[in-house]
């Protein structure tokens, strides 16, 4: 297979983005090539040039109405589409030059907690409140639809009656740091 290059997509702190780069910084044959973001302020971008990972910048009229986004990832090779805390839908552009080939991940066990709007904060405090034993992650690959994609991989952690919003977000960040670089060179290297 030839060498991987990925190319991450976030919005906001990028916890996870700097997790997968870390994992990959050595890696023999995947790489993490750019970060992008639809977000100038989002402090993904300053963790990604601490790890003198490229960035890009783009907003809503270039991300859906230019070919711009499509011309930087053609233009440096990338192989592969992460998502990593982004929150937008993926153009059909970027869907058939990536046939298979963009993945996201979901901090709840999807189906349940999926869908336009649920992200972050917003699925921990509708999880509590449900009154659920159980959360975890979703990984999955990216189709037009927001969360309905092919799971390539699910875990789930325990909540205990005590557990906050706040605390059920720190067990499933410890799944998604974990398990999410894991499983993109498990799926990168099966395709």
């Amino acid at each position: 297979m030839q060498n991987a290059r990925i190319a991450i997509l976030a919005s906001g702190s990028g916890t996870n983005a700097e997790a997968i780069i870390n994992y990959f910084r050595d890696h023999p044959t995947i790489s993490v090539a750019v970060v992008l973001s639809n977000n100038p302020k989002a402090y993904v971008l300053e963790r990604a040039r601490k790890h003198g990972v490229p960035t890009v910048v783009f907003n809503r009229q270039e991300f859906y109405n230019t070919t711009r986004i499509a011309d930087v990832l053609r233009d440096m090779g990338i192989t592969h589409l992460v998502l990593a805390g982004f929150l937008w839908l993926v153009p059909d552009n970027l869907l058939h030059m990536f046939p298979s080939r963009i993945v996201n991940i979901h901090p709840a066990l999807l189906p349940a907690y999926g869908g336009k709007g649920m992200y972050g904060m917003r699925v921990h405090e509708a999880v509590k409140a449900s009154g659920d034993t159980k959360t975890g992650i979703t990984i999955h690959e990216v189709t037009p639809a927001y969360d309905e994609g092919p799971v390539i991989f699910q875990t789930s952690c325990e909540i205990d009656a005590d557990d906050s919003p706040e605390s059920i977000a720190e067990k499933v960040h410890r799944l998604e740091h974990y398990h999410y670089p894991r499983v993109i060179e498990k799926w990168i290297n099966n395709h």
